[in-house]
């Protein structure tokens, strides 16, 4: 068996805890469950450069025995990255539009920060346009700071683009496939916002449910998403298995934790996912 674990959205520095210490705890916990490989899907930190090098000291107090895989953000995109850097940098870890066979299975990890296209808000009953959430976007949300030479449509139709061509290679290579990315891929999984205007706009936010119709389309066999801090169970939709596993806020003002402390809070959220190390072709 290979084991691999899910996480997402630890947020150390919004949840204002010592990330060497949780790191070192989270290395323990790793090596004492067998873990050969972790994968982030986003938000560490508000810094890029933060966030890598958490991934490369965390790497280095694991060793050999398990392997750390990332991918970015929105927070994680905010400071210390540009756009062409997101896309084409070459950081230790980082797995944007790149893959990962894991050796001796037909396994292969395939990783895409993701972005969103506001479908998930568009449609819905309101008479709200794409430049209204665009320009709700840069008056309210975190995002604002990210600077792109795309509309946020068309970074969406790159994410796809770029995607499938990563699942056509996988199926061209006989080779099932975990796919990790930061966004949302299925509308289902964002809850409408009752009224609530804030929600309602941030809907437009989280993800595109182009990507679930896409991973689904080529039997993706697991996909491992964040953004929502919402601690769903496993959800499986056709052959796809999708996973939230977001630690989330564990703050005074908003406290989204099922636990009392962040690391029973992160024990909790990340999935342990056993796979064989031969998969019968079909």
């Amino acid at each position: 068996m290979v084991r691999v674990a899910f996480s997402s959205d630890n947020h150390f520095d919004v949840n204002r805890v010592d990330a060497q210490v949780m790191m070192r705890q989270q290395a323990d916990y790793l090596l004492a469950q067998h873990v050969q490989w972790y994968l982030i899907a986003g938000d560490l930190f508000n810094d890029f450069q933060r966030s890598q090098q958490y991934v490369v000291d965390l790497q280095a107090l694991l060793g050999a025995q398990t392997r750390v895989l990332w991918i970015a953000g929105n927070h994680d995109m905010v400071h210390g990255v540009s756009f062409d850097e997101l896309e084409t940098g070459h950081f230790a870890g980082y797995l944007h539009n790149q893959f990962v066979d894991i050796p001796n299975t037909d396994w292969r990890i395939i990783g895409h920060n993701g972005w969103y296209d506001y479908q998930f808000a568009l449609n819905q009953g309101t008479p709200t346009t794409a430049r209204e959430y665009a320009q709700w976007k840069y008056a309210f949300w975190i995002d604002r700071t990210i600077k792109q030479p795309l509309s946020d449509p068309e970074r969406a139709d790159l994410m796809l683009q770029q995607v499938e061509a990563q699942l056509i290679a996988a199926k061209t290579a006989g080779k099932q496939v975990i796919l990790m990315t930061h966004f949302v891929p299925r509308a289902n999984f964002v809850p409408l916002g009752r009224g609530h205007h804030f929600w309602e706009m941030a809907r437009a936010l989280m993800g595109t449910p182009r990507l679930g119709e896409l991973v689904e389309r080529y039997q993706v066999a697991h996909v491992l998403y964040g953004h929502l801090h919402l601690h769903p169970q496993p959800q499986q939709f056709a052959q796809t298995m999708y996973y939230d596993q977001a630690v989330g806020y564990g703050r005074k003002r908003l406290n989204e934790w099922r636990t009392t402390d962040f690391m029973s809070e992160w024990r909790l959220a990340t999935f342990l996912l056993d796979l064989s190390e031969k998969i019968k072709k079909v």
